[in-house]
């Protein structure tokens, strides 16, 4: 019965503004709930944490996407997101996967984060998933193992292009750019065309290029810990 997986920890930014813009941002809606839409179907627990706990802001917030629509008629859903879990109050021995949503917000609050790279290792070295979609992967670039090597050094992973993120005009706004920063840490960036649905999975690994690659992420989180058992 996959009710005894232990719950997948679905990680949103709490960062509001993009850089010096001005301009609102937050997680992309629709790379949590299309995930979440996966997990309810094959029966699997999550939880929903952000970097500072409470209410994350939100970006890209389209009802006319039918799994957006759902979760947020969800009281369930809306209650789970306005009290979101602070993440480094939890203990990562409770989960079965960490999956990181996408959102221009994470390139500002989950490379740094202490409590992302105590998650990640902590997750995969106990033989979890470690997951991500789009800017999501963001979480990764300086996640490091006990013996202080990059977690994606050596590992084929995707993330939201350097050729995507010129294409919305924020090249210069952004940080750093992602898939550059993650090849120097010695990835193997795996691309596709623009906004195409791309999911790479590496060993325990799975990540995503962009939105429309969210819901196949789950799918790969879902195919993992249901095949592990």
């Amino acid at each position: 019965m996959t009710s005894t997986i232990k719950p997948v920890l679905c990680v949103v930014t709490s960062h509001p503004i993009r850089g010096d813009s001005g301009e609102p941002t937050g997680f992309a809606m629709v790379e949590l709930t299309h995930p979440l839409e996966v997990f309810d179907k094959a029966g699997i627990p999550y939880e929903i944490a952000s970097i500072r706990g409470g209410h994350p802001p939100i970006d890209f917030f389209d009802l006319s996407d039918p799994a957006n629509e759902h979760y947020w008629k969800d009281k369930d859903f809306r209650n789970a997101l306005a009290d979101s879990l602070i993440l480094k109050d939890l203990d990562p021995s409770r989960y079965s996967a960490v999956f990181f949503a996408g959102g221009h917000g994470t390139m500002w609050d989950f490379a740094d984060n202490e409590a992302v790279k105590t998650v990640i290792r902590r997750i995969w070295e106990a033989g979890g998933i470690v997951s991500a979609v789009c800017h999501g992967p963001a979480a990764l670039v300086n996640a490091t193992l006990s013996d202080g090597s990059y977690l994606v050094a050596g590992k084929q992973l995707a993330c939201f292009t350097d050729e995507e993120e010129a294409e919305v005009n924020y090249t210069h706004v952004v940080p750093y750019l992602l898939a550059t920063t993650l090849t120097q840490r010695g990835a193997l960036h795996q691309t596709a065309p623009n906004w195409s649905e791309n999911v790479v999975t590496d060993g325990r690994l799975i990540t995503g290029q962009n939105p429309a690659s969210a819901h196949r992420v789950g799918q790969a989180i879902v195919d993992q810990l249901t095949t592990k058992r």
